[in-house]
């Protein structure tokens, strides 16, 4: 199983807003900090803005900042409100044409162990994920 790009540049904002606390970032200095696209994240802020995790403000004074609290935001309810797909085999769609599908224990295994994931996921705060907060600005490069 892979995560999307999509979820994977969701959590790394959302951790680099988490160890930022009040002070707003921008697009382009989160980008260049991790070194990926500005049109990607852009995207993926839109996406997080509407979902509610990050209040995004235009203008001069404007930028990026959590829209709540770290210890509010589990791990598992962003990566299912980023994926757009979990299903990870052909039966798990609604235009399944395994010839085995009636006979086989594969898409129940498969589904059982998506749920183990996500479930793990769930026991995970964004909190939890920027535990150790220093470590993170020195790795990101960000000056306090």
């Amino acid at each position: 199983m892979r995560l999307t790009y999509q979820t994977d540049y969701a959590l790394r904002l959302l951790m680099y807003l988490a160890v930022q606390g009040d002070r707003r970032s921008s697009i382009h200095e989160i980008a260049t900090q991790y070194g990926i696209s500005e049109n990607h994240l852009m995207k993926v802020t839109q996406r997080l803005a509407a979902l509610g995790y990050v209040d995004a403000l235009r203008g001069r004074s404007g930028g990026l900042k959590l829209a709540g609290k770290s210890e509010q935001i589990r791990i598992g309810e962003v990566v299912r409100a980023m994926e757009p797909d979990l299903a990870i085999v052909e039966c798990f769609g609604s235009e399944n044409t395994c010839t085995i599908t009636p006979a086989c224990s594969l898409r129940h295994v498969l589904d059982e162990a998506i749920q183990g994931f996500l479930n793990v996921l769930d026991g995970y705060t964004l909190k939890q994920l920027v535990a150790r907060p220093g470590k993170l600005r020195i790795a990101l490069n960000i000056v306090t």
